[in-house]
């Protein structure tokens, strides 16, 4: 299983927000290149980048700082927050980025996102479906920054993107996220006994490498921690030992 860090973008810094609740932000950095080049001394493949403010307002204000970091981290890149349109889509691709997570387009305009599956291919785009559950405890997807619950299921939605050639999604527990409770392993669980063929990324709750462990016992292929990292509660002595594992 693959650890991989993460860093949110807001105002040219690196943050986090509590359950997604943008007036509830630690700063933790405000040279977030300077963060990526940490995380990429650690035993690592890939990093993932939030772009918070493009999320909010659909503007790519911290292209720069993308730009920056793709030119100096040799991690592979994927980005997510604001992506609406195929223009911005190739932008970032043409950038360094190497797959782009789309969030809320997928519920609010699937036939788009279906067509960008099959242009670009199933590799180079991640489903990034966050999730509260409803009063029979069945996981529906949130849009618009969380704000916003959906009508469809997570596996409503993955079932009808599947014929596209869906290949990866990440999913996030809202009620976990930045809470450092734990992931919801009995989700994420459900979800790889349903699509073992999925290159599935839990996110939201991870606290401690023996979380990420509990997670690769549930066949769980990666794992995106941006907290735990930040906060030092996962060193790197243990992610070099969890990878040397995998």
């Amino acid at each position: 299983m693959k650890i991989i860090p993460a860093i949110d973008l807001q105002d040219g810094k690196c943050v986090r927000l509590l359950q997604g609740d943008f007036r509830q932000t630690t700063e933790y950095s405000s040279d977030p290149a300077e963060i990526a080049r940490q995380f990429a001394d650690l035993a690592v493949t890939t990093l993932h980048l939030v772009d918070l403010d493009g999320a909010r307002t659909g503007e790519q204000n911290n292209r720069a700082i993308v730009a920056a970091i793709a030119a100096e981290c040799l991690l592979e890149l994927q980005l997510g927050g604001g992506i609406r349109d195929q223009e911005t889509l190739s932008a970032w691709y043409d950038l360094g980025v190497r797959r782009c997570v789309i969030g809320s387009l997928a519920i609010t305009d699937p036939d788009t996102v279906k067509a960008w599956l099959n242009k670009y291919g199933g590799d180079r785009i991640v489903l990034a479906l966050d999730v509260r559950f409803d009063t029979q405890r069945e996981p529906v997807v949130t849009t618009h920054g969380w704000t916003r619950d959906s009508n469809t299921t997570l596996f409503e939605c993955i079932d009808d993107f599947m014929s596209a050639g869906l290949r990866h999604v990440l999913c996030t527990d809202v009620s976990r996220d930045g809470a450092m409770t734990g992931p919801n392993l009995g989700l994420y669980e459900r979800i790889v006994a349903t699509y073992p063929q999925l290159s599935l990324q839990a996110s939201g709750g991870i606290r401690h490498i023996e979380d990420c462990k509990q997670l690769r016992r549930l066949g769980v292929p990666a794992a995106i921690s941006g907290r735990a990292l930040l906060d030092g509660r996962i060193s790197a002595e243990e992610i070099a030992a969890f990878q040397r594992k995998a």
